[in-house]
């Protein structure tokens, strides 16, 4: 209850890509501290295996990369639920054809238009709420691809990566002054689906020693629990190796 009687509301937070993965764990994690929870991705059937242990989260059917489904969902999210207080952009994808002499146009395309359009987007259809509240965080699951190129992450994600890091830092260099901050995770190698896009998947004595989604979504509550003058504006983690 707060101080005038009244039932409190829990933050609500939207995350993508929450029917697997990095997503789904931040999902759960937010859950688990009450969090009222819009849940996008593109499988219906993922999803709603994410709200199953997700409690108080309802799901939109959204492919990130298409502008106006993602304005579609957005709007709706914000009639049924309201302004959100936190975003988590964690949808993303790969090719196994990654390398610049089999990368194709139209994977090179189809990646950012994920990874990198994708995460614009829901930036563009909820930040102008959450500047006319005046508060917000936004936090953008990137890699440490953004870093530095390496050819096992690929050209066409490498330079996703680069830009999602560009628009985090970007956000805090406009917004923050209106009460919105932004936070780039930075992840070393993960144990998602995402692997079995790789040309040679990992071995399970190599997934072992990887970092597990339940890590970066921790990384993604400490960006959202801090106080609001403070700001994690980037965060690295790797595996300990």
């Amino acid at each position: 209850m707060d101080k005038g009687g009244h039932p409190e509301v829990s933050r609500l937070g939207v995350v993508t890509g929450a029917g697997t993965g990095v997503g789904r764990a931040v999902a759960i994690a937010l859950a688990g501290e009450g969090w009222r929870l819009a849940l996008l991705g593109r499988t219906r059937s993922t999803l709603a295996e994410t709200a199953e242990e997700a409690r108080h989260a309802r799901t939109y059917v959204t492919d990130v990369g298409e502008a106006g489904w993602v304005e579609e969902s957005a709007s709706r999210i914000l009639e049924d639920l309201g302004t959100p207080d936190l975003l988590v952009n964690a949808a993303g994808t790969n090719t196994p054809d990654r390398q610049l002499r089999r990368l194709s146009l139209e994977s090179y395309h189809d990646i950012l238009q994920t990874n990198l359009q994708g995460t614009f987007y829901i930036v563009h259809a909820f930040l102008p709420r959450m500047r006319e509240r005046g508060s917000g965080t936004i936090v953008n699951i990137v890699s440490d691809a953004a870093l530095w190129g390496v050819p096992l992450a690929g050209a066409a994600y490498t330079v996703s990566k680069f830009g999602q890091r560009g628009l985090t830092q970007t956000i805090n260099a406009e917004e923050n002054r209106h009460g919105i901050r932004a936070c780039a995770i930075l992840p070393g190698e993960i144990d998602t689906p995402l692997l079995e896009q790789r040309p040679e998947p990992p071995s399970p004595e190599s997934l072992a020693t990887m970092l597990q989604p339940e890590d970066v979504a921790a990384c993604v509550l400490l960006a959202a629990n801090l106080p609001s003058r403070a700001v994690v504006q980037e965060l690295l983690v790797r595996p300990c190796r």
